[in-house]
């Protein structure tokens, strides 16, 4: 069922700020809040609703990817690679899109995350700081995240055309 109406990209309006709330927290003091992440978790269900997801399969492929993200995240985290919080976040978006769009929005983040830690690396190493880096990847996630909200609404957007 095609998306239609305002509550479907008022719902899409929400992650997207919530993503940028995200981004400035982890800026400001490098924890991605868990009320928020819960917030993002709890209104895919409603996102689910308006854009027409069925209860049976989708849904439960949406919940079953989400667990599928979350453990593989969990397994980097154990190494020491990934943050809780960001863990956390992105299992939360993971329930909101599928895996096409999910690895697409991984690998914009990747780019993102990569530009993101050479500036810290050099502003790090122009302050002479012997202590470790601290990336706020929620700023990536968030750059990863807008980027697949922009994309999804457009392609809304030229299927509704299409119609």
């Amino acid at each position: 069922m095609m998306p239609d109406g305002t509550i479907h990209y008022a719902l899409i309006a929400f992650l997207a700020i919530a993503l940028l709330v995200a981004a400035i927290t982890d800026i400001r003091s490098r924890k991605i809040e868990n009320r928020l992440v819960l917030a993002v978790a709890v209104v895919a269900p409603a996102f689910w609703w308006a854009s027409g997801v069925s209860l049976w399969p989708g849904v439960a492929m949406q919940i079953g990817f989400a667990l599928v993200v979350f453990a593989i995240l969990y397994a980097i985290w154990s190494f020491g690679l990934i943050g809780g919080g960001d863990i956390k976040l992105l299992t939360a978006i993971a329930l909101w899109t599928t895996p096409v769009p999910f690895l697409q929005m991984l690998m914009v983040m990747a780019l993102a995350g990569g530009v993101l830690s050479i500036i810290f690396a050099i502003l790090h190493f122009k302050r002479k700081r012997s202590d470790r880096i601290q990336v706020p990847y929620g700023v990536a996630i968030t750059v990863g995240g807008l980027w697949m909200v922009a994309n999804t609404m457009l392609t809304d957007v030229a299927a509704t055309a299409a119609v």
